[in-house]
C-alpha cells in the first residue's frame, strides 16, 4: 500500500498537534492556572500513556487484518513514542529533585 505525500503531511501534522498540547498542558500546570496537585499530573500522565499503548495495539491488530493505513500505524506508534518519552522525563525530573533534596544540608 504505497502511502502519499499528503498523508505523510497529515501524519506528521498529526504528532504535532499531540505535541503542542502536551507542551500547552504543562505550561498550565507550571502557571498555576489550574490548582492541580503533583499527583493529578502523574495520573494524567500514566493514563496518557495507557490510553496510547491501547490504542498502538488496537491499530497493530487492524493492520494485520488489513483493516488500516500504515500511516494510521505509524502515527499511533509515534504517539506512544511521545507518550513514553514525557513519562520518562518526568520520572528523571522527580528523581533529580529528591536526591536535590537529599543533598541539602539541614
Amino acid at each position: 500500500m504505497p502511502t502519499t505525500p499528503s498523508a505523510a503531511a497529515g501524519a506528521y501534522t498529526s504528532i504535532a498537534n499531540i505535541a503542542d498540547n502536551m507542551r500547552n498542558e504543562a505550561g498550565r500546570v507550571a502557571d498555576g492556572a489550574d490548582k492541580t496537585s503533583f499527583g493529578d499530573v502523574v495520573d494524567a500522565v500514566l493514563s496518557n500513556v495507557a490510553e496510547s499503548g491501547a490504542a498502538t495495539e488496537s491499530k497493530a491488530i487492524d493492520m494485520a487484518n488489513g483493516k488500516t493505513d500504515v500511516v494510521d500505524l505509524v502515527t499511533a506508534v509515534a504517539e506512544t513514542e511521545l507518550a513514553v518519552e514525557t513519562l520518562v522525563t518526568v520520572r528523571d525530573r522527580v528523581i533529580s529533585a529528591y536526591q536535590e533534596i537529599l543533598n541539602m544540608p539541614i
